[in-house]
C-alpha cells in the first residue's frame, strides 16, 4: 500500500492535509489497486496505479462527471492526478448492498439514454478496460462504428497474430450499411461498459453504476453489453422496454455491437475469446 500516494490524493479530495488512519482493499476491477480510505477529515474511495494511468484515471472522471449531469448515479469524481510515483483516482465513497431494484436500474438506464446529442462521440477520447478507445465525433453512426469501434480493435487484433479474422471483419465493415439499414439511433449518452460488474444498488436498492467508457451512440450498445456477461434479470430489461421499447432488428444488432467488446478481450486477454469472435462474425455474415 503506497500510504503517501493515498495522503495525497486524500488531501487533493479533501481540499486540506489529511491524516490516513486506514486504508482496506476494496473491489474495483482488475486493473487497478482500489482502496477505501478512512481519514481524520472523511472517508474516500481511492484508485492506484502507475504514472501512465494518470490519462485513464482523467477520463474515468470525466465520464463519471457526465453521467451524474445526466441524473445517472454515480460516484462523485473527487480528484486525480500523480504523487509518490502513482497516479490516482479519489471518488465518493458509496456503501454498496441492500436490496437490488433492478427495475429502477432499467429505468435510470433509459432515462440516460434520453440525453442526446447531435454527433455520435465524445469530445476526449477514453478507455474500454485498459485498451484506448477513439471518440472523435462523427455525424453517421455508420461511420462512427466502423472507424471509432471495429477498424481500431481489428489493428490490434493483427498486431497480435489474428490474422484469420482480418477478412471476416473487413467484409462486415464493408455490410455495416446493409446491417444497419433503416436504423437511424439517436446520439444517446452511454455508460460505454455496462455489465453486471459496473452496476451496484444503495441501501434502499438505489441504483448506481461506475467505470463508464462514455460517449454518444446508439443506445442499443449499452443494452447489448449488458446481456454479454451473463446479463442483468429479465426484470432489468421489462423496465428499460416500458420506459423505452427498443427498436425491431435489436435481437440481431446486439450481436453488431458485442463483437466490438469480443474484440477487445480478445486483444487484452488472448486467444480463449477467438471462439466468440468467430461464431460472432459467422453469425453476423450469414445474415448478408
Amino acid at each position: 500500500m503506497a500510504r503517501q500516494a493515498l495522503e495525497a490524493a486524500a488531501a487533493a479530495a479533501l481540499g486540506r492535509r489529511v491524516k490516513v488512519e486506514s486504508a482496506s482493499s476494496a473491489a474495483g476491477g482488475c486493473i487497478h489497486a482500489c482502496y477505501a480510505v478512512v481519514t481524520d477529515a472523511g472517508r474516500l474511495f481511492v484508485k492506484l496505479n502507475t504514472p501512465r494511468f494518470a490519462d485513464a484515471f482523467a477520463a474515468e472522471a470525466d465520464g463519471l462527471a457526465a453521467l451524474r449531469a445526466a441524473g445517472m448515479r454515480a460516484p462523485e469524481p473527487l480528484a486525480h492526478g500523480t504523487a509518490d510515483g502513482h497516479a490516482y483516482l479519489a471518488l465518493e465513497l458509496l456503501e454498496l448492498g441492500g436490496g437490488e431494484d433492478f427495475v429502477a436500474l432499467g429505468r435510470a438506464l433509459a432515462s440516460l439514454h434520453r440525453s442526446s446529442g447531435e454527433r455520435f462521440g465524445w469530445a476526449r477520447n477514453n478507455y474500454i478496460g485498459a485498451s484506448p478507445q477513439q471518440n472523435a465525433p462523427a455525424a453517421n453512426w455508420i461511420d462512427f462504428w466502423r472507424e471509432r469501434r471495429l477498424s481500431p480493435q481489428l489493428r490490434l487484433a493483427l498486431a497480435n497474430g489474428h490474422r484469420e479474422i482480418k477478412q471476416p471483419v473487413e467484409r462486415l465493415c464493408e455490410a455495416l450499411p446493409e446491417l444497419l439499414a433503416g436504423h437511424s439511433p439517436s446520439a444517446s449518452l452511454l455508460h460505454g461498459d455496462l455489465w453486471r460488474g459496473n452496476a451496484g444498488f444503495l441501501a434502499g436498492g438505489v441504483p448506481v453504476v461506475f467505470d463508464p467508457a462514455v460517449y454518444r451512440g446508439d443506445r442499443e450498445a449499452d443494452l447489448a453489453m449488458s446481456e454479454l456477461f451473463g446479463g442483468f434479470p429479465r426484470t432489468f430489461y421489462a423496465a428499460y422496454e416500458e420506459a423505452w421499447p427498443l427498436d425491431a432488428g435489436y435481437r440481431t444488432r446486439k450481436h453488431l455491437y458485442n463483437l466490438y467488446h469480443l474484440l477487445n478481450h480478445l486483444n487484452l486477454f488472448g486467444g480463449g475469446y477467438l471462439g466468440q469472435v468467430r461464431a460472432t462474425l459467422g453469425l453476423l455474415l450469414r445474415g448478408l
